[in-house]
């Protein structure tokens, strides 16, 4: 086989691709790796997430309690990274990349519909692997979803989506609850929170689809 000119083609395509594998993959990894380091979850906790996550405890204060516990000024990062970081696993594990993706691109007056352009430095952190940049829109972009709707919204809207969006396609999740939209069990909690972390490092994150709240630059976080 390798002496015929199907095995040569064959040896030099698997070369190529090695190759290809090697200059565009591995050497940039290993280029910026130490200049660009990925940030752990804890450090993409700011106070436009902490806002939302306290105001979760305010809203369903015994599941919260159950599931999460009581926070205080000194715990409530670490128990929103790690809600978020379980959100995630819900988020992936349900399957929802499949109908939403979380990349606003430069076309078709996306900017208008979901803010920004996705920017690289968004993505550089633990809470965005795996990157679901998803090719299709069966329902919205989600990358800058958080701050656009409340707490509770989220929560009828997992639990029914149809009594918020009449024609929505979206499965009911009744399983994130204990009966009813006010009693979100743990993995309820944790993709609301979720929810409203994305997008939550943008200046914007209450301003630009309401008028309401507290919103700070990435620099401040």
């Amino acid at each position: 086989m390798f002496e015929s000119r199907s095995g040569i083609f064959f040896i030099a395509g698997v070369g190529f691709f090695a190759l290809a594998f090697v200059a565009s993959g591995l050497v940039p990894i290993l280029m910026y790796a130490d200049k660009y380091p990925e940030k752990k979850a804890i450090e993409m906790v700011n106070r436009n997430i902490l806002i939302q996550f306290r105001d979760l405890q305010t809203r369903y204060p015994e599941p919260f309690k159950k599931y999460i516990g009581e926070l205080t000024p000194e715990n409530e990062a670490a128990k929103c990274a790690e809600t978020i970081r379980y959100g995630l696993k819900v988020y992936t594990g349900e399957g929802c990349w499949h109908c939403h993706s979380q990349f606003v691109r430069p076309v078709s007056r996306e900017m208008e519909r979901w803010g920004p352009v996705s920017k690289s430095w968004e993505y550089q952190n633990e809470l965005q692997r795996p990157v679901m940049f998803g090719t299709r829109r069966v329902g919205p972009d989600l990358i800058r979803e958080g701050g656009r709707r409340s707490n509770d919204w989220h929560a009828a809207h997992f639990f029914k989506p149809q009594s918020l969006a009449p024609d929505s396609v979206m499965p009911e999740y009744k399983w994130f609850f204990e009966g009813s939209p006010l009693k979100p069990n743990d993995r309820g909690l944790a993709l609301i929170t979720y929810m409203q972390w994305l997008g939550s490092w943008m200046p914007n994150y209450f301003t630009q689809y309401k008028s309401q709240g507290q919103a700070i630059s990435e620099g401040d976080q």
